[in-house]
């Protein structure tokens, strides 16, 4: 029995409350009260065009590529240390990932690398907000000004962070959120797309609601709806809105909370950095992250193993992450690698993530702290 698990979900206590009032209002299945107050706290809080609550970020980024108009041969570039979602998204529309290698500092995608992994068939750019650590959005930026690609953030991990005092998510064409319930803010399975131009805020209601323009009927701009376009169902229940919006109406609290287990943990384990033992996430200048997760790297892949195993006899529980999408199956079938593959590989077997959640207590990180130390310490 793990007495101090990886993840707890996030339960304020008011998402019941919530949700039997969407019950109440008997409309439950989605675009009602709760789902645009999700929308509305996501627009101000980002400062998008418009964002759409979806049934998950996967949905989102399905949606950002079918709006970004991505073809069978198109290539978009991302890195390889991600999760599935980010490629399946393109290679659905038939789309070839290109993965570059990332920065080992941050684990983002080293901005460095894209300009040469750029063709003809180059359509879009995919940076992921590893941690909720921002890419170097203004290098990327640039490089698809002078390329004419489009930048589509998968801001997965990103809600609350900013980069240069712009929110993640917001900053390129589209951005994607999720709200999984391993995520900061969570409505069990959820995400959310952001659009910055509002000339495709239209195609993107028409796509989300199975190709209608259902969302003009309900706002009385038309007196019936109909099938105009291409789409699919990609409207979350107004039942998963509720229980986010236990939450998002106290993001703050939630922010606050993770970011002192965040420093937490960061203080605890810096004589073992300084030390050469291990090593600490790193938050360049200009990036406010969301304390999404804490990591430590171990010197390789056994180390890690034996840490892990370490941790579990001791009832905590830890987990490494994405094992590098070049490396699958999949991901040797429908993409490539460009260039070297210097330091993907390689950071993603040494990082582990140690128990992050909010509520999460002060002597619990104490614990597993110490644990870590014993370990490196025998």
């Amino acid at each position: 029995m793990i007495k101090i698990p990886f993840n707890i979900p996030p339960c304020t206590g008011r998402e019941e409350h919530f949700i039997a009032e969407a019950i109440a209002s008997r409309k439950i299945c989605g675009d009602g009260q709760f789902t645009k107050k999700c929308n509305a706290w996501i627009e101000e809080r980002t400062g998008t065009a418009k964002a759409l609550l979806t049934t998950s970020c996967t949905h989102a980024t399905e949606m950002a590529a079918l709006l970004a108009d991505i073809r069978p041969g198109d290539e978009v570039i991302m890195p390889s240390y991600t999760f599935v979602s980010t490629a399946d998204a393109f290679v659905l529309r038939g789309a070839v990932p290109v993965f570059v290698d990332i920065r080992p500092d941050t684990m983002n995608i080293d901005e460095t690398l894209i300009e040469d992994a750029i063709t003809a068939k180059t359509k879009a750019i995919v940076p992921v907000h590893y941690a909720g650590v921002a890419c170097e959005m203004d290098t990327i930026l640039d490089i698809a000004a002078r390329h004419g690609l489009l930048v589509i953030e998968d801001a997965a991990q990103g809600v609350m962070s900013s980069y240069k005092g712009r929110a993640l998510g917001a900053i390129g064409d589209f951005g994607c959120f999720s709200f999984h319930e391993t995520k900061n803010y969570s409505m069990g399975e959820g995400g959310a797309l952001l659009i910055r131009d509002p000339a495709h805020i239209e195609a993107a209601e028409i796509i989300r609601e199975k190709g209608t323009n259902r969302s003009k009927f309900f706002r009385g701009q038309i007196d019936k709806y109909t099938w105009v376009n291409f789409g699919s169902s990609y409207l979350p229940s107004e039942l998963n809105a509720a229980y986010l919006w236990a939450q998002l109406e106290v993001a703050d609290t939630i922010y606050d909370d993770r970011m002192r287990s965040w420093n937490c943990y960061y203080d605890h384990l810096l004589r073992l950095a300084r030390e050469g033992r291990i090593e600490l996430p790193v938050i360049p200048a200009g990036c406010v992250h969301n304390a999404h997760m804490f990591y430590i790297k171990a010197k390789d892949l056994d180390e890690r193993t034996a840490l892990i195993a370490f941790l579990k006899k001791r009832e905590i529980g830890s987990v490494f992450h994405y094992i590098p999408l070049h490396s699958a199956p999949a991901g040797r079938k429908f993409g490539r690698f460009h260039g070297d593959d210097r330091y993907t590989t390689r950071e993603s077997e040494r990082l582990l993530r140690l128990p992050m959640y909010y509520g999460l207590k002060e002597q619990e990180i104490d614990a597993v702290c110490e644990a870590i130390e014993e370990f490196y310490l025998e």
